[in-house]
């Protein structure tokens, strides 16, 4: 007959088990998907790779080989200077080009050189801080202007936040030069999550959106992850005809499109364009669908999502992990139905109580999130 203190040692063994088999499991339903679809990527990125890499070697050769036999003179046989894998320079104005004060600022600035160093060490914002506030002239709220033209587009830089106190300052010490020399008009709004909800980035954005447009009539908002880090700054920050996705390329997919409807990172919308589509859905709890439903009602509404050229869509990622933000398992239900929701969940059912505290560099607003504060009726 088992004892009684072996009895109560069998029992804590057996629930240590059960413990950990359903941690475990619970780790396997929330994290291992993501790791797994991030992999599965890479592979595929690779086979991708070496797909173009001999489209282009046959491609190459098949210029050589038609080279001699053109009648045009030209090393294309169909008489133009272009293909889709040589890049095409854009011109930019040049270094003596002067502007006036009472014009618009040109989108191609001489200063605008392409591919720029990318900082990623570690740095606190009192030093960020005390660099652009002194130096760099901007002003409380992260607001700056140029003073030898008039800025083509009033940019309102949203950043969705919670935990990641490290990569702000890298993010802001990246943007801040980049949007000077582009001679936008620009102010950065810090929306951060407390609470115990998970995460949720696109409710963030609307609330952002909401709050920016009482400090200024804004015409073009930027929706920007903080761990995005932009790599070349003729990725111009101003808005178009057309939502702009301007974090094409980014490293950790190996600079590869992940697929054509992806628009996630940094995109861009005018204030009327996201008006139009009832910005983005408040019930995504939890990482990932939202930036495929807003995808979803961009085309839905009748646009189409624009790219920069080549390289210039670069972005560096921050190395992190999502610290205890899960995956959400019902993304996939409501991007079936994302039609339907558009326009009974987004900017016109949102409720919401704001902190707000100003800094030199940004705006930070506080908010408390929950399902309630953004109900959904039947559809």
């Amino acid at each position: 007959m088992i004892s009684w203190r072996r009895w109560r040692r069998i029992s804590f063994l057996a629930f240590v088990f059960l413990f950990s088999m359903s941690t475990s499991c619970l780790y396997f339903i929330y994290v291992a998907p993501g790791i797994a679809n991030t992999y599965f990527f890479m592979v595929q990125a690779q086979g991708m790779m070496l797909r173009d890499n001999v489209r282009t070697i046959g491609h190459m050769i098949r210029l050589y080989t038609n080279k001699n036999t053109t009648l045009n003179g030209t090393d294309y046989p169909d008489g133009s200077n272009s293909s889709e894998y040589i890049a095409q320079p854009t011109t930019y104005l040049p270094d003596n080009f002067t502007y006036a004060p009472n014009l618009p600022c040109p989108e191609k600035f001489p200063t605008m050189k392409g591919p720029i160093e990318v900082n990623m060490t570690e740095v606190l914002m009192e030093e960020v801080e005390l660099k652009f506030s002194k130096y760099a002239d901007v002003q409380s709220g992260g607001h700056w202007l140029p003073k030898d033209c008039k800025p083509r587009w009033k940019v309102a830089i949203l950043i969705p936040f919670r935990n990641r106190h490290e990569h702000l300052p890298i993010l802001i010490r990246q943007l801040v030069p980049m949007l000077q020399r582009q001679h936008l008009r620009f102010a950065f709004y810090v929306i951060e999550q407390t609470g115990t909800q998970p995460f949720n980035r696109a409710m963030l954005f609307n609330v952002g959106f909401q709050e920016a447009m009482k400090d200024l009539d804004w015409d073009c908002i930027i929706f920007h992850d903080v761990d995005h880090i932009p790599e070349n700054d003729r990725n111009y920050y101003g808005c178009g005809q057309m939502p702009r996705h301007f974090a094409a390329k980014l490293d950790k997919y190996m600079y590869i499109l992940p697929y054509s409807e992806f628009f996630g990172g940094v995109s861009g919308l005018t204030v009327e364009q996201f008006r139009k589509i009832n910005g983005f859905p408040n019930a995504f709890w939890g990482w990932g669908g939202e930036d495929d439903d807003l995808w979803n009602r961009v085309h839905f509404s009748g646009f189409n999502v624009s790219r920069p050229d080549g390289d210039i869509g670069k972005y560096k990622s921050i190395p992190h992990h999502h610290r205890g933000e899960v995956q959400f398992l019902g993304r996939y239900k409501l991007l079936r139905y994302s039609k339907e929701r558009q326009h009974l969940d987004g900017l016109n059912n949102l409720k919401y109580v704001p902190e707000v505290t100003l800094s030199s560099l940004y705006k930070n607003i506080t908010v408390s999130l929950s399902p309630e504060q953004a109900p959904i009726p039947d559809y």
